[in-house]
């Protein structure tokens, strides 16, 4: 698939599986709007796209765990008519610990960006889409979002969940209409996530065959979106966890996932 002349906007791309998509989109032809907090790594970025691909780039600093974030990104490309024909939701965080060990205003900013800031920027960009009759839409969720909940981390799993389910009910409500919605469901990817939260150093004790590099798990997305995949979960890793746990029954789920979090946290302390 090429994207010549479309607009590709991208969350949290100054760095891991934002960046590579931001580099895929590129070599398919797409324009690219970067949006991230670090406007320094937007702009390195930028350039070794627009170089490497000849297409053009616009940068917008932000920080979307803040309210006013998306309408401020949706005013200033509206403002100089900047389509937005491929959205990819990607910015995110995580918080490691216990759900009262973080203050409310950490979990506050947490929900903000990683729900309340999809379901706005879809909301914003969604009814041009329509308008134009095309558009690509990719939740990046998580295999934490199809599993059942564990201890630590506390809201990212449940964040991820709705981001499944709204994934899905956006592709219900556009079939037919030319947008295709996708969530896209990795497991543990090899970026800067684990090196921002403090967990390198445990999750670098894991298996390596547990492991995925952005690009595939880019790659895989992309063609799931343009194949109308309402769910895409990369890897034969993360297909079989999310199998194990869509076929077991929810207690004997729960209980592994219990097991697995508790040998997990013996390995942290």
């Amino acid at each position: 698939m090429k994207y010549n002349g479309k607009w590709a906007l991208i969350t949290g791309a100054s760095a891991g599986i934002g960046a590579t998509f931001a580099r895929s989109y590129a070599a398919r032809g797409a324009n690219i709007i970067l949006v991230a907090r670090r406007e320094d790594r937007l702009k390195d970025l930028a350039g070794e796209l627009e170089k490497a691909h000849g297409v053009k780039t616009r940068i917008l600093a932000a920080d979307l765990s803040e309210p006013s974030a998306p309408q401020m990104i949706f005013d200033a490309l509206s403002a100089e008519g900047t389509p937005v024909d491929i959205l990819v939701n990607n910015a995110g965080f995580g918080m490691p610990g216990a759900y009262t060990e973080n203050d409310w205003a950490q979990h506050r900013a947490f929900l903000e960006l990683m729900v309340t800031s999809y379901a706005q920027m879809t909301r914003h960009f969604l009814p041009g889409m329509l308008e134009r009759d095309f558009g690509r839409i990719i939740q990046v969720a998580s295999l934490a979002g199809l599993v059942p909940g564990s201890a630590g981390h506390t809201l990212y799993g449940p964040s991820k969940a709705f981001l499944v389910s709204f994934a899905q009910s956006i592709a219900a409500e556009c079939d037919g209409m030319g947008v295709h919605s996708t969530a896209l469901c990795p497991g543990f990817t090899y970026s800067e996530f684990h090196d921002v939260n403090n967990t390198r150093g445990l999750v670098s004790q894991l298996p390596k065959y547990m492991f995925m590099e952005a690009e595939p798990v880019v790659e895989g997305a992309i063609e799931a979106v343009e194949n109308k995949r309402a769910v895409y979960v990369p890897g034969a890793w993360n297909k079989f966890a999310a199998w194990l746990a869509r076929t077991l029954p929810r207690s004997v789920a729960e209980r592994m996932v219990k097991n697995q979090s508790a040998r997990f946290r013996k390995k942290q302390s």
